[in-house]
């Protein structure tokens, strides 16, 4: 492509020298500038316009056409361009410039936000991508954090409700209450609470915003043998169990968070048995609601293959280039995935399954914790 200006430069002084001044080519050099504006600096653009010149002038000469009305009105074509492309190519660059530090700015307040995850963190081994559908930046209305105690790990998944920069605020929000609260709250109920408490403080502070965030909150106590979840208007996890796939549904969702005044009942966790070779999938609805041509959505039945077998994170590279096959193109939607598993060694052996075959669905049932 960056040869292209000089190219087409050559092809029309060929046609003029073969076809003669009859032809009256010589403005169409004004096209050697042009396109050099599309993907050169000002500095090159203008060296090209000037050698577009330098060439018309030489043409023009050549064609006995110099000094007359069609060669002024070629060589002011030719100028007016270059001047043009010079001024197009300037505003290029600041552009290109101004992407680059919004893109330096979205590295950090990635880092801030959305900060990498631990590959095990006991009782739980743990991998997460997180996947923006803006060109311009990395970071958008998914969130995901994990807190680690001596005592156990909690976890968060959701998606903010709207887009752009008042997203990313929310998400702030959130994040911000969560990992103060994961510390010393006595249970994920009143992590909630904090929550919601930061989100009213929010919507005090710009009552014009009016957004809410459906969430899926977890933790697991080292030394255990399940998982406690609170749903909060989020997609279901998928409990993924000798590669057979089973939503955990809550026959009593919660509402999303910021809704809390809505809600008829307080929001009760559930707990589900997890024992060594089970995973858990949350993630966002980037994933469940990707599309392929025919406007199918994706078949998250197929994650039990995919999971199944090495490291979390490898399972989760799986995951995500088969979904973006399956759309065939990049994901319209912010998309966030968290793969638990029990660390290897943590739990009790009385946890264990016997000869590695899966427990009965029924004893597994997730219910309600007293």
């Amino acid at each position: 492509m960056w040869g292209l200006p000089f190219l087409l430069m050559a092809a029309i002084v060929a046609e003029d020298i073969l076809a003669g001044p009859s032809e009256g080519a010589l403005p169409m050099l004004s096209l050697g500038p042009a396109l050099a504006s599309v993907f050169w600096r000002v500095i090159q653009t203008a060296l090209m316009g000037s050698l577009a010149l330098v060439l018309a002038v030489v043409l023009a000469a050549a064609d006995n056409v110099l000094d007359t009305r069609r060669g002024v009105i070629a060589l002011v074509t030719i100028l007016g361009v270059t001047v043009a492309g010079v001024i197009a190519s300037s505003v290029r660059q600041r552009q290109e410039r101004e992407l680059a530090e919004v893109r330096a700015v979205a590295e950090v307040a990635q880092q801030v936000l959305l900060r990498p995850v631990p590959d095990r963190t006991p009782p739980l081994e743990m991998a997460v991508r997180y996947v923006s559908a803006s060109a311009a930046a990395k970071i958008g209305g998914d969130l995901y954090e994990v807190i680690s105690t001596p005592r156990q790990v909690r976890f968060i998944l959701g998606d903010v409700q709207g887009k752009g920069l008042p997203a990313v605020r929310t998400a702030a929000v959130v994040l911000g209450a969560f990992r103060e609260a994961a510390f010393d709250a006595a249970d994920l109920t009143e992590i909630t609470s904090r929550i919601e408490l930061s989100l009213r403080h929010q919507a005090a502070e710009d009552a014009e915003e009016e957004e809410f965030v459906t969430v899926v909150l977890g933790q697991a106590v080292v030394g255990g043998s399940s998982v406690e979840i609170l749903n909060c208007g989020h997609p279901p996890p998928l409990l993924v169990r000798n590669e057979a796939v089973t939503p955990v549904e809550d026959p009593d969702p919660g509402l999303p968070l910021g809704l809390a005044s809505l809600a008829l009942s307080a929001r009760m966790p559930m707990k589900i048995p997890f024992a060594p070779g089970d995973q858990m999938l949350f993630y966002t609805d980037g994933v469940s609601e990707a599309r392929d041509k025919a406007g199918t959505f994706y078949p998250l039945s197929r994650c039990g293959t995919l999971l199944d077998g090495g490291e979390p994170q490898a399972a989760l590279d799986r995951l995500q280039d088969d979904v973006t096959r399956y759309v065939g193109h990049a994901l319209e939607d912010d998309a966030a995935m968290l793969l638990i598993r029990p660390a290897r060694g943590d739990a009790p052996d009385g946890a264990r399954r016997p000869g590695g075959q899966a427990a009965s669905l029924a004893a597994d049932r997730p219910v309600r914790s007293g």
